[in-house]
């Protein structure tokens, strides 16, 4: 049975471009959800909505931190983000 899962199994190759393509892509959207829950947490009027953005803020940056990270690591530029 695994045998024929592995035959069955369809494997999708990406190129060195499309990768940092797509990373510049995730970079770009973990900016705008960033700015969102930045934004959201200014206007929050209660307790619970405050630590939700505390914690969403948190996230945020952490991924943003290991995508640009990753982005270091495969030579893509990153002056244009700032």
């Amino acid at each position: 049975m695994e045998e024929k899962f592995l035959k069955d199994k369809i494997l999708v190759e990406i190129t060195e471009e499309e990768e940092k393509k797509d990373i510049l892509r995730n970079i770009f959207h973990t900016k705008a959800e960033l700015t969102n829950a930045n934004k959201n947490f200014e206007f929050a009027n209660s307790n619970e909505l405050i630590d939700y953005y505390v914690y969403k803020i948190k996230s945020m940056q952490a991924q943003l931190d290991r995508l640009i990270k990753l982005a270091k690591e495969k030579g893509i530029e990153l002056e244009k983000l700032a």
